[in-house]
């Protein structure tokens, strides 16, 4: 089996055991549990709270002490005994615990296993910039796949669906083992200050007004990546209370109608060299944020009869609103900073987005879905809720356009293109 296979199989099912319950958790939590918005919110939070420390941590671990491959199966293994333990849980309370170490045990291996790639295609002479994105493209078609696993079994309300992300979680943790070897690189090297071994020196970058501003609006658009993730399957499975609706290809396979989204991504992707070269980095991270506007609003007025269009057209949008900021605002990390800490950049830009950002979208949304558009009965007025997270993805568009200030240089986006043949990590 070649190289390129073998890493192509972990890529698969590295999206897939998330893809099995990440967009269909809301339908368990409020079809079948009946817990609260308030609370479920919080679920979501789980997964920004890990990324604040564990890759980091994990990271140093992988340099200094244990192989790659190794630290990476075991986190798996350990990942799905907690993902087989979800289904007994009773309590919403009790499930944020569990929730929160499943994540810590998963956020690691996102960054692992772009680590153990990388390591494996460098000993056998490869270009990891030309090699490597065909390979992280099966991990979307892993999540997709998995979207539609879940769908077609009709299991989106059912704890099944954390049985099956269990058991795509023990195949990729042994399999992990078979992988070529990715030992420590810093074992020998002279010691560092804790400073240093925890890529603290990024914040310095920190003192740079527009940099401070980049990241905060990065901390902002984290939070909006939350909402969608969080809330489109459950979204779509309410219709089905309603007759006019029920039966219908949305309300029976909400998952499959979902995965448009990660469908568009992996398109969206191939369109951002274009757009940075012609508009420049301000302007597509301007494009992703009205791009947000019109995934929340198309929402608030789609349905699964007439207004179905709107709920597809949202979903293709999405591709715009995560690869243009995501990609992009990776790309403005990598020529805005020093060489010595670029790596370290790179991690703070997934502390906002995906850690402080996820809290912050997670928490907040929760809380205001629950006091504000939720009746005695538990109903939720959706067309409401999307209406406000399409107003708040606005607002930061328009202080963004007022407040950042960044000049289109065409020539460094030419020397930096690159960059755009690594895919993102997103919700797929």
């Amino acid at each position: 089996m070649s190289i390129k296979l073998r890493l192509t199989i972990l890529s698969f099912l590295q999206f897939f055991i998330w893809g099995a319950w990440l967009i269909t958790i809301g339908a368990y939590w409020f079809q079948t549990k009946h817990w609260s918005g308030a609370q479920f919110g919080a679920i979501f939070s789980t997964m920004g709270i890990a990324s604040i420390f564990m890759p980091s941590l994990m990271g140093i671990v992988a340099d200094k002490w244990v192989n790659a491959e190794k630290l990476y199966g075991v986190l798996h293994l350990l990942g799905g005994a907690v993902l087989c333990t979800i289904p007994l849980v009773t309590d919403p309370g009790v499930f944020f615990w569990v929730i929160l170490l499943n994540m810590i045990f998963y956020m690691p291996t996102l960054a692992l296993s772009i680590a153990v790639s990388y390591s494996a295609l460098k000993s056998q002479g490869m270009d990891v910039v030309k090699d490597y994105p065909p390979i992280r493209v099966w991990g979307t078609i892993g999540f997709i796949v998995a979207m539609w696993t879940v769908s077609l079994l009709h299991i989106e309300k059912s704890a099944s669906q954390f049985y099956v992300a269990a058991g795509a979680a023990f195949v990729l943790g042994v399999y992990s083992f078979t992988l070529p070897k990715c030992p420590p690189q810093s074992a020998n090297t002279s010691s560092q200050s804790l400073v240093e071994i925890l890529g603290l020196k990024s914040f310095a970058i920190l003192r740079d007004r527009k940099m401070l501003t980049f990241f905060l609006f990065a901390l902002l658009l984290g939070g909006a990546l939350q909402l969608t993730n969080a809330y489109g399957d459950t979204f779509l499975h309410d219709f089905d209370q309603n007759p006019a609706y029920q039966g219908t290809l949305t309300v029976r396979y909400p998952a499959i109608i979902m995965s448009i989204s990660q469908i568009s991504e992996t398109l969206f992707i191939l369109a951002i060299p274009f757009f940075l070269r012609r508009f420049g980095i301000k302007q597509v991270m301007l494009f992703s944020m009205l791009a947000w506007v019109l995934r929340f609003g198309l929402f608030a007025f789609g349905n699964p009869g007439g207004g179905l269009w709107m709920i597809i057209l949202s979903c293709i949008v999405y591709g715009m609103a995560f690869d243009f900021f995501n990609i992009s605002g990776s790309l403005f990390v990598e020529t805005q900073t020093q060489p010595s800490i670029r790596a370290s950049a790179q991690g703070l830009f997934m502390m906002m987005t995906n850690g402080f950002g996820a809290v912050l979208g997670s928490s907040v949304s929760g809380l205001v879905i629950q006091h504000y558009f939720t009746d005695a009965g538990g109903n939720k007025d959706w067309h409401g809720i999307w209406l406000t997270f399409a107003a708040y993805a606005l607002v930061i568009a328009v202080l963004f356009v007022l407040i950042f200030k960044h000049k289109h240089e065409p020539q460094q986006q030419a020397t930096n293109e690159n960059m755009l043949t690594e895919p993102a990590i997103s919700a797929a």
